[in-house]
């Protein structure tokens, strides 16, 4: 990468390096900076912050970010602080350190002069953050230059940079809106004294955090300690001005939830071991304590390990990094409980939102296709903007596995999964129904026949045997016996005629994969046959039962739904003592997730059963996951997974959709929905949905004697697609009864 710099040499992981860059400005007007680097970075602009990143990327398709400022004539200064992590994280591959920085003003790009130095105040290596992450901060601040951000700090001894240190190809222009910073003014929840009871400050720091004595009623108090809600599970990172003796210790420790009532900070489920604080030494007086890598969490603790005389909290911010503002989306029905609900799973999809759609803030900030096939239901309904979804879909093509299927998680860590490669499959497709984007079919058409040519590999007369990979249905799925699975091949199916269907859009010949599926529909048909002969639905199972109706391959709907209904009340949350989601590695078909209900739901809405389905939400959305002050989705129906996660919000789309009654067919047109309204026994809905051209279409219904009463306000024009061949224009507004 030409122009990529760094400070030095024979660099080590998990090490950091600051920069200055000075500039003169001959005029006054725009700067538009263009950003790229590696690890991770925070910028200033003459001393004010400017931005952070980089954006994840894969490392042969790098992307720069972009930020532009209006600036006075005159003298100013770039100062960046950059960490190398050095190793693999589920964000970024290990790669080189280098920074890569361009500042244009007009047509003419501006000179920068580069200066910078090795950062010397870093324990380095001393815990990673968990598998997936980096490592926690462990910074001694006496060790870093004061105010050197500043264009009067006198940087004299500071070193020309090393040029050209990056061998990544030239940078891409990012196609995403800026990641923003929320600033969250913080009051403690609770404080006190403060005793440390086990080992040395490096023997196992998460457990020497968590044990330290709050009440300190038998051993002497050297220290103290407070304790914060940051109101929901946050990506991000404190922001402390506190005024404290020189060498006075002071740890920041993160959780989603309190354990023993206070912070423990351990991730669960993180593959090894975790360590989710941050620890500095003060260099005396008043001083900023902020952390460069933001962490994930709800709540917070900040413990001043060896000193309480002379230390003053002065200011208390969290800085939540987040891609999203708050929702103008609205949806109302009378029942606070589903309202709720509703607005739940978007704040808890605003908190996994960032550079890209993450499965959670905390664990690992990892990019899974399966979350976003399901999530850009949710955002569709609340947002504007999707290139989350789009990128990706994007990043998982451009991380191929050898033989061309696309990646399960990327581009960090990259993680194969065939039913995921599947489910990208459908989710362009889907995505090309939310907006109409047939350039992104056009671009990937390639990618789509090489992930679809790895899957074919795996093709035999009796169906797709097991794809190499990891063939994830859903928790607690157990695969069949033998190399045939009945749920992988429907997904299969539903990916062969999502292709179709993307050949057929682009004008191309798909009779190869309508033959395909053609001969797998028949093949699948026999199948659920000899299932349901042998054993009835039991036999054929709930997951596969709910796959095949979904793509039309079940004649008994009613039995079908009968039986799916029976399967979700006989386990938890319905049922109290079922069997519990425990363990990622356990097999029990007696599980239902909030995952999969993704798919299984609107199959009772969409065939006159929505009140069971609201009294799903209810009791398990509402009774089960908001108990004991929850304000975000679980993983799973279990509270020892993740505390924050956006797969687990279908009842939001859910909502919006049938309940407000538009449907987005932007690949048939413009501005153009399906109308299908499934009100169930509910007397009245309101809500806005977003319009793809900007501005909320406003609609309210209620029942009434004559029938139901659906008003439709829109700021620009849409298309309205009814189920018998009617299409409505509405320009400005409508009014009309439904029998």
């Amino acid at each position: 990468m030409k122009n990529s710099f760094w400070s030095h040499t024979d660099v080590s992981p998990d090490t950091y390096s600051l920069f200055r860059g000075s500039f003169v400005l001959t005029e006054a007007g725009p700067v538009e900076f263009s950003v790229i680097g590696a690890s991770w970075y925070e910028a200033w602009l003459d001393g004010t912050w400017l931005l952070e990143g980089p954006p994840r990327y894969p490392l042969d398709r790098p992307e720069y970010q972009t930020q532009v400022v209006d600036l006075p004539a005159g003298e100013h200064l770039l100062a960046f602080h950059v960490h190398h992590i050095g190793v693999e994280t589920r964000i970024l591959k290990d790669t080189p350190p280098f920074l890569w920085v361009e500042a244009v003003a007009g047509a003419s790009q501006i000179q920068i002069e580069w200066r910078g130095r090795a950062l010397e105040s870093q324990g380095s290596q001393t815990r990673r953050i968990n598998p997936q992450l980096g490592w926690i901060e462990w910074r001694d601040t006496r060790l870093e230059p004061d105010g050197w951000q500043q264009a009067a700090y006198d940087a004299g001894d500071w070193q020309p940079v090393v040029w050209d240190a990056s061998p990544l190809p030239e940078p891409t222009a990012l196609d995403l809106a800026p990641v923003r910073s929320y600033t969250h003014e913080l009051t403690p929840l609770a404080e006190g004294p403060l005793a440390t009871n086990f080992g040395y400050p490096t023997d196992e720091p998460a457990y020497i955090f968590h044990s330290r004595d709050h009440e300190c009623a038998e051993l002497p108090a050297k220290g103290l300690w407070r304790r914060y809600d940051l109101g929901r599970v946050r990506l991000g990172r404190p922001c402390f001005i506190i005024d404290a003796p020189a060498g006075a210790i002071i740890e920041f420790g993160y959780s989603e939830y309190l354990t023993e009532s206070r912070v423990s900070p351990y991730i669960n489920l993180s593959g090894g071991a975790s360590c989710n604080i941050d620890r500095f030494i003060a260099r005396g007086g008043v001083q900023e304590f902020r952390p460069l890598t933001p962490k994930g969490g709800r709540f917070m603790e900040v413990h001043v390990v060896n000193a309480r005389e002379g230390v003053r909290f002065l200011e208390e911010q969290f800085l939540e990094r987040g891609y999203h503002e708050p929702t103008g989306a609205v949806f109302q029905c009378g029942d606070p409980l589903l309202e709720t609900i509703w607005s739940v799973s978007i704040e808890t999809y605003r908190a996994c939102a960032e550079d890209a759609v993450i499965d959670n803030p905390t664990r690992e900030r990892g990019q899974w296709v399966g979350d976003v096939c399901s999530v850009m239901e949710i955002v569709s309904v609340a947002y504007h903007d999707l290139r989350l979804c789009k990128r990706a879909l994007v990043q998982s093509a451009l991380c191929p596995r050898e033989d061309g299927l696309v990646a399960g998680m990327s581009p960090g860590g990259c993680v194969y999964l065939p039913t995921f490669a599947f489910q990208w499959t459908v989710a362009a497709m889907n995505y090309h129904r939310h907006t109409g984007d047939k350039a992104f079919l056009e671009e990937f058409w390639q990618a789509a026949l090489r992930n679809m040519s790895a899957i074919r590999a795996f093709w035999h007369e009796d169906g797709l045997h097991n794809v190499a990979g990891w063939n994830f249905v859903d928790w607690g799925y157990k695969a069949e016996d033998g190399p045939v699975d009945t749920a992988c091949n429907l997904h299969y199916l539903w990916s062969l005629r999502a292709m179709r269907e993307w050949a057929k859009t682009l004008g191309h010949d798909g009779s190869e994969f309508a033959q395909q599926a053609e001969q797998l529909t028949a093949l699948l048909q026999q199948r659920i046959v000899e299932k349901l002969a042998a054993g009835g639905w039991q036999a054929l199972g709930y997951h596969c039962a709910a796959l095949a109706m979904c793509v039309g391959l079940i004649t008994d709907e009613d039995g079908c739904l009968n039986y799916l209904q029976a399967h979700l009340l006989d386990c938890f949350p319905n049922q109290p003592d079922a069997p519990r989601n425990d363990d990622p590695m356990a097999f029990n078909a007696r599980l239902i997730t909030p995952y999969f209900a993704h798919y299984v739901l609107p199959l009772f809405i969409e065939r006159g059963r929505m009140d069971f389905v609201l009294g799903q939400y209810r009791k398990c959305w509402g009774d089960y996951m908001l108990a004991n002050g929850r304000t975000t989705w679980i993983e799973v129906f279990d509270t020892r997974w993740s505390h924050c996660h956006q797969w687990s919000g279908c009842p939001t789309w859910q909502l919006s959709r049938y309940l407000l009654g538009l449907h987005p067919r932007m690949d048939l047109g413009p501005a153009t929905y399906q109308f299908r309204l499934e009100p169930g026994s509910l007397s009245h809905a309101s809500g806005k949905l977003p319009h793809p051209q900007g501005g909320w279409i406003d609609i309210e219904w209620k029942t009434e004697e004559g029938g139901l009463l659906f008003r439709i306000r829109t700021p620009k024009p849409l298309s309205l697609h009814f189920a018998d061949g009617e299409c409505r224009e509405i320009t400005h507004s409508a009014e009309f009864v439904i029998q």
